[in-house]
């Protein structure tokens, strides 16, 4: 729960601190550009002003084509009194009356006065003879939207991005309790199916008057396997104890287990287990019965033709215990190693997808191992590999 806070939580700070990066930067920009425009006006006035006090000269046709035609914001010079002369960049319907176009222009003028302050053009020091009030360019007031625009679109992005994390959150924890319940009852069904299949032998045998010491000693086998499986759940959200044990004596319990139901499916499958039989590490014996029973289990579905093997390879490395379990089944497609491990995901007719993620988690978070799919090629087989530590 608190991993996905943290993850919402960036995902905020993530589109806050872009919403604001580029708000300084827009900032800086329009701060230039009105410094640009300033200087380009402050020029203008200078130029009127150079025209106004030297007369005959012949500088002015320089000055209107090279300094006039460069200004692309609206400017608009007046009188001392501040009446309207001429003005650049200004949209105004042309066919209008000069009193209505003065109009408009005076209105103009204000505006730009709240903006910007006025240059004056000034004969000596003390004569002021014309004002120039100029405004930003439509690139400067694109530029001012800017920054409401990408707040706009981070604060939808944070939106989208929030709400679709939630859902998908919410939508694995729905798969994930529908799962758990569905594993219950397949993990439940296994040893009943079984109960029912020697009740059947039980009393055909008690019928010929045969011993069934065997029968009763397969049938306390599966009860305790549904005692194993109350134990198992209860684990799940409680602190499990930690017992060096022998790995190879794990997955050999599992597979007796196995053997003697797997002539039930009608299929001949041999099951071996190689390398470092000796090997231990620290262990739940429950929690991790049940990841060899989901591993082997997969593996005998994965394995469609009548007959086939599978194999436990344990290996020693350093402080590690390595165990690969390896099937010739149908294979896996490469590209959804990591999906296999998915809640709710799953490739099989019958099954909810839960039997991996849950062997993941128990490896992972419990163990502090690592469980993952190390290789698998379609139509020759598959093979998984978990890490264990040999310290607890």
């Amino acid at each position: 729960m608190t991993k996905a806070v943290n993850i919402k939580r960036a995902l905020i700070l993530f589109g806050v601190t872009i919403a604001l990066s580029i708000l300084y930067y827009t900032n800086i920009i329009v701060k230039n550009l009105e410094r640009r425009e300033r200087q380009i006006a402050n020029l203008y006035a200078k130029s009127i002003e150079y025209i106004a006090t030297s007369p005959g000269t012949s500088e002015y046709t320089f000055i209107f084509d090279q300094i006039i035609l460069a200004i692309d914001f609206p400017v608009i010079v007046t009188d001392r009194e501040k009446n309207p002369l001429f003005y650049r960049n200004v949209e105004i319907d042309t066919t209008l009356l000069t009193a209505e176009r003065d109009k408009i222009l005076r209105q103009e003028i204000e505006k730009m006065a709240k903006t910007f302050e006025p240059i004056k053009i000034s004969y000596g020091d003390t004569l002021v003879l014309n004002y120039v009030f100029y405004g930003n360019s439509k690139l400067v007031e694109q530029l001012k939207i800017l920054p409401y625009i990408i707040f706009i679109t981070a604060g939808l992005f944070i939106l989208i991005g929030y709400l679709s994390f939630s859902y998908i959150k919410k939508t694995e924890q729905s798969n994930i309790w529908v799962g758990l319940a569905r594993e219950t009852a397949h993990q439940l069904g296994t040893p009943l199916s079984s109960i029912y299949g020697w009740l059947e032998i039980l009393r055909t045998k008690i019928d010929n008057g045969e011993d069934v010491a065997d029968v009763i000693h397969e049938i306390e086998n599966d009860l305790e396997k549904l005692n194993k499986i109350t134990q198992r759940f209860s684990k799940i959200g409680s602190k499990p104890e930690f017992v060096e044990e022998k790995i190879a004596d794990i997955i050999n319990s599992v597979i007796r287990y196995f053997e003697k139901r797997i002539p039930q499916t009608g299929k001949k499958i041999m099951i071996s287990v190689k390398g470092d039989t000796s090997a231990k590490a620290f262990v739940n014996r429950e929690l991790f019965e049940w990841v060899i029973e989901n591993l082997l289990k997969n593996a005998l579905d994965a394995i469609e033709n009548s007959e086939g093997k599978i194999e436990f390879k344990i290996q020693e490395k350093k402080n590690l215990v390595l165990i690969d379990v390896s099937d010739t089944g149908k294979g896996i497609n490469m590209k959804y190693r990591k999906d296999i491990f998915r809640p709710g995901y799953t490739t099989k007719k019958r099954g909810w997808g839960l039997g991996l993620s849950l062997s993941k988690r128990i490896i992972e978070v419990y163990h502090n191992g690592k469980l993952f799919l190390k290789e698998s090629k379609i139509g020759k087989g598959s093979t998984f590999r978990i890490i264990l530590r040999k310290q607890g």
